[in-house]
Formats: structure tokens, sequence, C-alpha cells
């Protein structure tokens, strides 16, 4: 158990990779705090990990909700040492006027732009502006973002949006890592293949407007037909793959890996153009 005596905090991590990456740290020893949106979800989760987690329910897009979940978790579980931004495409709800009307940017509203920005970028900003003294505090620890790997290719159309984004939290890992590393904080992202989450919802919508032959598709189908056409280990990722990595980016075995970002997607990356 290499996290025996750490104390986490993973937002968004009420379900999906969130919920995996929770798991997996509990299973390490350390201490879980879990903050989401859904704030029941999130007690209910914290629950099944044991007395040693919380749940709190927090927009990690709002900076005093954020700040005010990861004082509380920190408070009383004791303190600080890892903070895993994980918050992200799946936070909320889609609004009819953040849909996109077409398969090209063009047809991005400034809405659906801004809120997959806010979604998947200003999150991890915020969560690491809370946690930043508190590592401090603990003389250093770890911050994991969670990026994807439509950050590394071309993402056209309507996923522009997410694929900037997901470019902007690799560029603050490297940025926070170079400026943090005097006070023993390491900062990592990891960049997830194809999960299939929630998040996969909205994915498959922009695909069929993107790609005729998935118009009568289920978000599951087009998924598995993704993984298939794109994954060279021809298997989907698990949360758990991503949760088994932020424990060791976490743990004293990393104490020299930092401002990385971390491909976990079965090789689709190894194909050209191949990140959606």
């Amino acid at each position: 158990m290499r996290l025996r005596g750490k104390i986490a905090i993973v937002t968004g991590g009420a379900r999906g990779i969130g919920e995996g990456i929770a798991k997996c740290l509990a299973a390490e020893g350390a201490a879980v705090g879990i903050i989401d949106i859904d704030g029941a979800e999130a007690q209910k989760t914290a629950a099944a990990l044991g007395a040693r987690a919380l749940g709190a329910a927090a927009d990690c897009s709002d900076e005093q909700a954020i700040e005010a979940a990861v004082d509380r978790i920190s408070r009383e579980l004791g303190g600080l040492d890892v903070m895993v931004n994980n918050a992200g495409a799946g936070t909320g709800t889609i609004q009819p006027e953040q849909i996109p009307t077409g398969p090209g940017i063009e047809h991005t509203p400034q809405a659906g732009w801004d809120g997959t920005v806010g979604n998947n970028l200003r999150t991890n900003f915020l969560g690491s502006k809370a946690a930043i003294p508190r590592l401090r505090a603990r003389g250093g620890g770890s911050i994991v973002n969670i990026a994807s790997i439509a950050a590394l290719t071309a993402t056209p159309g309507p996923m522009a949006a997410y694929g900037a984004a997901k470019a902007g939290v690799v560029h603050l890992t490297r940025s926070l890592a170079l400026e943090l590393g005097p006070s023993n904080i390491r900062v990592n992202a990891i960049c997830p293949g194809f999960l299939f989450t929630r998040a996969w919802e909205g994915l498959a919508m922009v695909m069929k407007l993107q790609r005729p032959e998935f118009r009568e598709l289920s978000a599951r189908e087009i998924f598995l037909e993704m993984v298939k056409r794109a994954a060279p280990l021809g298997r989907e990722q698990t949360p758990e793959d991503i949760g088994k990595l932020v424990c060791f980016l976490a743990s004293d075995d990393a104490q020299n890996i930092t401002g990385q970002e971390i491909k976990v997607d079965g090789g689709i990356t190894l194909r050209t153009g191949a990140g959606v």
C-alpha cells in the first residue's frame, strides 16, 4: 500500500474515470475526498470506500465552490498530498444552446465552446489553485491532471473545443510543474484513450454529425466501433487503467517525474490522426 498515510482529492470522482481513480487510491491506502457536482453520488461513492473517505458537492468550474470543498475535505481528513483534477466533459448538463448545429467549427455555438473550455480547462486551473497552498503546507505533493489524447492530435469540427481545452490542460501541467518544482510539488497529466463514460453520450452526438455511418448507432456501438478501428491492442481502456497510473504518479516511486503527459490509449496515437 504505497499511499498509506496520504490524503488525496479527486474531482469529478463520483462515477466513471473519477470513481475508478478514487477506488485505486483507496486500495493503495490513501484517505480520499471526492468532489462532484452530484453531491449525493459523491457521498455514495465515498461511503463505499470506507471510513477514510468523504464526499462533497461542488461545481468544479466555480472558484468559490471548489475552494470551499477542498478546504472542507483537507481540514476534515487532515491535509492534502495528492490532487487529481479529473472533473471534465461529464460536468453538468448540456443545454440546447450549446449543441453544435452542424459538422464544421462554424456550427459550434459560443455557449458550447465556453461550456466545453470551462468544464475541461478551468476545472483544472481552479482545482490546482485550491490545492497548491495545502500541498505546500505538507512540504510538497502531487497534482495529476486528466487530459485526453484529443490534446495531442487534430480534432476538427465541434470536437475542436474539447481538443483545445485538453491541450490547454497539458500546457498548464507543464507550466505548473516548472513553477512548483522548487516547492516539491510534482505535476503530471494523463491522456486517456477511449473509455466508455457518460461523456460519450455527448461525443457520440458530435460524431453522428461528422460521420453519416454512425447516425443510426447508439453511443455504446459508436464507442466500440471506434475502439476496433483505432486501438492496436484492440481493447478499451478502463477507469482502473487510469487509476493505477494515478497511484504511481502520486507515490514516491515517481519522485523524479514531473511535467509529463502520459498516454494510456492502447496505442491509438501511434496512428496518425487517430485521436478521435
